[in-house]
């Protein structure tokens, strides 16, 4: 149960101003397709004259008949009444109002397929949108639990309110429509409009309630929502299946899924029923005004004061009338309830990220002449009070092959986030060739930098695809492509595959076939040669691979490596001594420093590492 005490009242005034980013979302539209908005919005307007104009052509039509049937009979045939001429008015008539039912039927069929395409075409412009503003931001925007949550509202929001554009687009229709419906009715019966007002403005205030209610209660449950999409995805997944089946987690995921699905239904169903309760009472307050509207019309057509024309245009307005303002006042109410998701959505395109270039940014040192070096850096990640590095100052010379040593949490990986700016220092600086790292332009500096984390990305692309991705400007290279598989060792895996470079990897589509850890490991530092960076970075992506087949692809990455500035992240001693030179970690800072051997001799921390590694061979 979300507690009232913990969710914000929204007040009508917050509500309504969620209308403001209807504007934002118009141009968003129009952005997308102005041919289709504008499509949309012509064939509306024809629709909303056409109700007005068929319920004047029906009371025509009805008073025509009145009238005829009170002359005498033109004779007892239909030619009788056709030669006189009698029928010429009424035929005109029936088919004007026939004229106008084929147009209605064409001009909505139009308007339901615009619209189609119009939402398809929005949802894919506002989702390119997103993923744009989504590349922009800080890796720290995107590693808070409540970004996550925001991130998460936000994707919701570009397939979710497509909806929105329809009911915008028929708000508009619906308001020329009434605006034509009430000059009729004013014209015979102003105090109607004001009978229908005071019947809805309940029903109005209500929907708006309870839309807000149902935002406040959304809100607040996307950690928990994220949570069952996640719980879904663990029981149903093919990269989980095997740990759940050997761990017989199947009806633990189960009884937890039911727990917090229960939970959410509970909430959702007493709202629900509110919303109904209410919902039904303002209706039927609604329905009594209307037939307390048609009696009176009924009794001043008997006194004499309307014709019985009069009398079904003015019911038939009426009625109308009621209906679409009945909807007008519910949809602006739900309208204001999706305007407050659209917040979710255009407030984050307005996150603006904190790394990015300074004016005038410089290009990326090319060849690198000093290095890199770390002056009295310091860093703590978003939300901890823990350094994950303080006071560390280290070199690492342009054309060097530096390895990080240390045990987790050491600060070895929040190393190379600092080198390729994916975070900035919290103090001290980092200097590129003697200059702060960020004077250097943003997007040149990661394009000289080929990082493999451990916790790569398995692209569910092809193998041609998944190594393009390095360079992906350069992603149609076949040999490029090819030669970067070589130095990897991936060429052998992928000449396996049944369609070679262009076979789909993972599971999750058709044809796909799925490699085994060190193979998708191979494909990932293959991506790293297809960067041809200056800067050559591998932390940890060897982890699935035997001692063997790691050493194998060190001994390439070092010679591979030759006049590049190059640093490796291992556990494995006997991978990290082939290095020009370790850095020991320890505590966030450079414990040690030096090549292998003399590290051993010196009988410090990397000795004791080393000997503990080394005894478990013997």
């Amino acid at each position: 149960m979300v507690h009232s005490a913990l969710v914000p009242n929204l007040s009508l005034r917050e509500r309504v101003g969620a209308l403001r980013h209807l504007p934002a979302l118009f141009r968003l539209v129009w952005q997308a397709s102005p041919s289709l908005t504008a499509a949309s919005l012509g064939l509306r307007l024809g629709r909303a004259a056409i109700p007005i104009l068929m319920l004047y052509v029906g009371k025509l039509i009805i008073d025509e008949v009145v009238a005829q049937t009170q002359m005498a009979s033109a004779g007892p045939s239909l030619g009788d009444w056709l030669a006189s001429g009698r029928l010429n008015l009424l035929g005109g008539l029936v088919v004007v109002e026939a004229m106008l039912a084929i147009a209605t039927d064409l001009l909505g069929r139009a308007s339901s397929l615009v619209d189609s395409l119009l939402a398809e075409r929005y949802s894919n412009f506002a989702s390119v949108r997103l993923m744009e503003q989504a590349a922009t931001l800080d890796l720290e925007q995107f590693e808070s639990s409540d970004q996550q949550d925001r991130l998460d509202r936000a994707r919701r929001q570009v397939t979710g309110r497509t909806t929105l554009l329809t009911q915008l687009f028929g708000q508009v229709q619906d308001i020329l429509t009434i605006l034509s419906l009430a000059v009729g009715l004013a014209a015979y019966a102003p105090w109607l409009l004001g009978l229908i007002v005071l019947a809805l403005l309940p029903a109005f205030l209500g929907e708006v309630h309870f839309n807000a209610q149902g935002y406040r209660l959304n809100y607040f449950r996307t950690p928990e929502r994220r949570q069952l999409d996640y719980i879904r995805y663990l029981g149903s997944s093919v990269e989980t299946a095997k740990e759940i089946k050997l761990f017989g987690l199947g009806p633990f995921l189960v009884d937890r899924f039911s727990r917090f699905a229960g939970r959410m239904y509970g909430d959702n169903r007493q709202l629900a029923i509110r919303r109904a309760a209410w919902g039904g009472l303002f209706a039927a307050l609604a329905t009594l005004a209307y037939y307390l509207a048609y009696a009176l019309v009924v009794w001043q057509t008997v006194r004499g004061d309307f014709s019985i024309g009069d009398l079904t245009f003015l019911t038939g307005s009426f009625l109308r009338l009621r209906s679409l303002l009945e909807g007008l006042l519910l949809g602006f109410s739900q309208i204001a309830g999706q305007a407050l998701y659209l917040d979710d959505l255009f407030s984050f395109f307005e996150i603006q990220p904190t790394i990015t270039s300074r004016p005038k940014a410089l290009p990326f040192p090319r060849p690198l002449r000093s290095g890199i070096t770390f002056e009295n850096v310091g860093f703590r990640y978003p939300d901890s009070e823990q350094w994950a590095v303080r006071h560390l100052n280290l070199t690492i010379r342009a054309g060097e092959v530096v390895a990080l040593v240390g045990e987790n949490g050491a600060g070895k990986t929040t190393i190379v986030k600092l080198i390729a700016r994916l975070y900035d220092p919290t103090e001290g600086r980092i200097l590129l060739d003697g200059r702060d790292l960020r004077d250097y332009d943003l997007a040149d500096l990661r394009s000289e930098i080929g990082v493999i984390f451990q916790d790569f990305v398995r692209f569910h692309f092809t193998a041609a695809e998944n190594i393009g991705a390095g360079r992906i400007e350069a992603s149609e290279d076949r040999g490029r492509i090819r030669s970067a598989a070589e130095r990897s060792l991936a060429d052998p895996v992928i000449a396996r595959l049944p369609q070679g470079y262009d076979q789909p990897l993972g599971k999750r589509f058709n044809e796909g076939a799925d490699l085994s850890g060190g193979e998708w490991q191979k494909i990932a530092i293959a991506r790293a040669y297809m960067r041809e960076a200056d800067v050559l970075i591998l932390d940890e992506p060897t982890a699935a691979l035997d001692a063997r087949a790691e050493y194998e692809v060190f001994q390439r990455f070092r010679d591979l490596s030759r006049g590049k500035t190059a640093i490796l992240i291992s556990h494995r001693f006997s991978t990290v001594r082939m290095a020009d030179r370790i850095l020991v970690l320890e505590n966030g800072r450079v414990a040690e420093a030096g090549a292998h051997e003399d590290l051993v001799a010196s009988g410090g921390r990397y000795a004791e590492l080393f000997e503990l590694q080394a005894s478990g061979y013997r």
